[in-house]
């Protein structure tokens, strides 16, 4: 029996939410501790079940790591890969996780070979890795598909090379950075992530003794180094679960302090679209005030790339306009499955319609709770918030998808005067 969140609303959230390290910026990082054989220390991982999910199959490989300290928001890791003795990479472990596809980079730089199964995680989109593979071949890798599986060597190591991305990814700018590292001679990402998230890793890599410059431009020069060495790093701020309890205080009318750093330049689209719905941001010590005006107004949002609208704020944002003044639309760019949600709302008595890429989404005066089922880790949040603002009693099916991305959700809202069950 999977686990199932009941709220019963409305409920107004009131204090404040200590925002966890980014899990977009943690796996990678956990990653990149593959091409070290000195430790690797990170600080500000956010206790999640993706996060755990890495560790286990970093342990599968021979990486040995320990907890050094472990709160409800954060954790301490010591990671030590000088005993690394297995290159592949089991199903198993990564068809929970799509992000599992980042240890291909490292291991392919460091060690020459890696066998990795194809990856799983949320049903949202096709998500190809061909960017990575093709990449990995510019690098001067040999890549075969075989029984589920990339088997890729590196009989002759890794070379610079030049690298024109057809489209911007993240994981596969991520996975591209970290196997050029290693890597002799120069190479060039064109049209790269721009992403915090990929800046966060490229900070740790250069505080490791790699040399990357033009992170967080679309044009990223890596020269190649021959070993790294210890460091240390704090996980850059989870701006989507910033985001996300921001529209909680939006769609409840209430407020909410968002505290752990400097949060505004992690969300400039974000908060431009939320401050003309009516959300009201304010800078305070560590953090950013986000209040209610007492009224949702109607946006038009078009998902893009870093540093437009973030996909993974969609359908957060969708609930919360389900209930503005007027009709809305939104477009999504990035995943062709990311509207799942709308049925799920829809249940709720909201007025969506779908097409295509586009949603129109026509306000109404309230939402009634539900039975209702999370379809992916984000629309999983999208389904608390519009719970919270909803009149009587809804029941969330497979949060399991919520454990994923969000650290302690239940102890965050209560700090806030909110009350959800667990059953």
């Amino acid at each position: 029996m999977t686990a199932k969140i009941e709220i019963i609303g409305p409920q107004k959230i009131n204090g404040a939410v200590h925002i966890s390290g980014a899990k977009n910026a943690a796996l990678p990082l956990l990653a990149a501790s593959l091409l070290s054989n000195d430790s690797l220390l990170l600080k500000n991982i956010p206790p999640l079940v993706d996060v755990r999910t890495m560790l286990s199959l970093l342990e599968e490989l021979g990486v040995s790591f320990h907890i050094i300290s472990d709160s409800v928001v954060s954790q301490t890791i010591s990671l030590k890969t000088d005993s690394v003795n297995n290159f592949t990479a089991p199903y198993e472990i990564v068809k929970k996780m799509r992000a599992s596809i980042l240890i291909l980079g490292p291991l392919l730089s460091k060690f020459g070979v890696c066998t990795v199964s194809l990856p799983g995680g949320c049903a949202i989109g096709v998500r190809p890795i061909d960017l990575h593979l093709k990449g990995m071949e510019a690098l001067g890798a040999k890549i075969e598909l075989k029984d589920g599986y990339v088997h890729a060597t590196a009989p002759n190591g890794l070379r610079g090379a030049e690298i024109d991305f057809p489209i911007v990814t993240v994981t596969g700018t991520e996975n591209i950075l970290m196997a050029a590292v290693l890597a002799s001679g120069t190479t060039v990402l064109k049209n790269a992530a721009r992403e915090p998230e990929v800046v966060d890793l490229a900070n740790c890599l250069n505080k490791m003794g790699a040399d990357i410059s033009g992170h967080g431009t679309d044009t990223i020069i890596v020269n190649g180094v021959a070993n790294l060495h210890h460091a240390e790093h704090s996980v850059v701020p989870d701006r989507i679960e910033a985001g996300t309890y921001a529209i909680a205080a939006g769609i409840t009318g209430g407020a909410v302090d968002l505290l752990g750093g400097n949060l505004r330049e992690l969300l400039p689209s974000f908060i431009e679209k939320m401050e003309q719905t009516g959300l009201i941001f304010s800078d305070i010590d560590n953090g950013l005030r986000v209040q209610s005006s007492g009224n949702i107004y109607p946006i038009d949002i078009s998902t893009e790339p870093y540093p437009g609208f973030p996909t993974d704020l969609q359908a957060q944002t969708m609930a919360m306009l389900c209930l503005a003044d007027g009709i809305s639309n939104i477009c999504e760019n990035i995943w062709e499955n990311r509207f799942m949600h709308v049925a799920e709302l829809l249940r709720m008595g909201a007025d969506i319609e779908i097409h295509n890429a586009h949603a129109k989404v026509s306000g109404v005066k309230k939402l009634t709770g539900a039975q209702v089922m999370a379809t992916d880790l984000r629309a999983s949040f999208s389904l608390v918030l519009a719970a919270l603002a909803a009149n009587g009693k809804t029941v969330i099916d497979r949060v399991y998808h919520l454990d994923r991305g969000y650290s302690c959700v239940k102890e965050k809202l209560a700090g806030c005067g909110v009350v959800i069950n667990r059953l």
